[in-house]
């Protein structure tokens, strides 16, 4: 009996521990942000033995996939597009820099706002898919118990100019996040 308990206490602290992925099943749990028709020529950034993020495969489409980190808790993959790259870097820049959210988001704002930081031109869009429970089932090539969430960068949208309401009127629809700013952006979740 106190074998059958300690198993259970071993696989039920285990749940709670980050998931240490191969390069593939990085790569593969990565692309299933993604669009199905997007995944097999998407670039995919993730973690080398070191932690350190590192391209684990060049892709030739326009989109790059971020593995999920397993230093964070919970399961998170994302793909985003190649536009979004500058911001997505300089973000990790500066985390790595040891700065603060806060610190992030003046430094990046006003480095927008200069032209320093290059912005998309255009409507880009990033796919998340994650969770708090969350975790890549290998076998079944499929991420359980995590929820779908698209984000439309729109720079410096509002809602005058998008006619989207600055807050969730339904479950799931389309609503301006930070409208006005170098990172606004129409949200939509699936909840699936």
């Amino acid at each position: 009996m106190r074998l059958l308990m300690l198993a259970s206490m071993y696989v039920l602290g285990s749940s709670c521990l980050a998931q240490t992925l191969s390069a593939q099943e990085q790569i593969a749990s990565a692309v299933l942000a993604a669009g199905e028709e997007q995944r097999a020529n998407a670039t995919v950034l993730g973690y080398d033995a070191n932690n350190k993020l590192v391209t684990l495969r060049q892709g030739s489409n326009e989109l790059i996939c971020l593995a999920d980190n397993p230093n964070q808790k919970g399961f998170s993959v994302a793909c985003y597009h190649k536009d979004l790259e500058p911001l997505m870097a300089r973000g990790r820049q500066l985390r790595a820099e040891g700065k603060s959210r806060a610190d992030i988001e003046k430094i990046r704002a006003e480095e927008a706002a200069s032209g320093k930081l290059k912005m998309p031109k255009s409507a880009v869009a990033l796919h998340v898919l994650s969770g708090n429970n969350a975790y890549y089932d290998a076998a079944k090539n499929q991420v359980v118990n995590a929820s779908l969430r698209y984000v439309v960068y729109v720079p410096y949208a509002t809602q005058a100019s998008t006619g989207l309401p600055t807050k969730p009127v339904v479950a799931g629809g389309p609503w301006l996040m930070f409208p006005g700013t170098y990172r606004a952006h129409i949200m939509i979740s699936t909840g699936k």
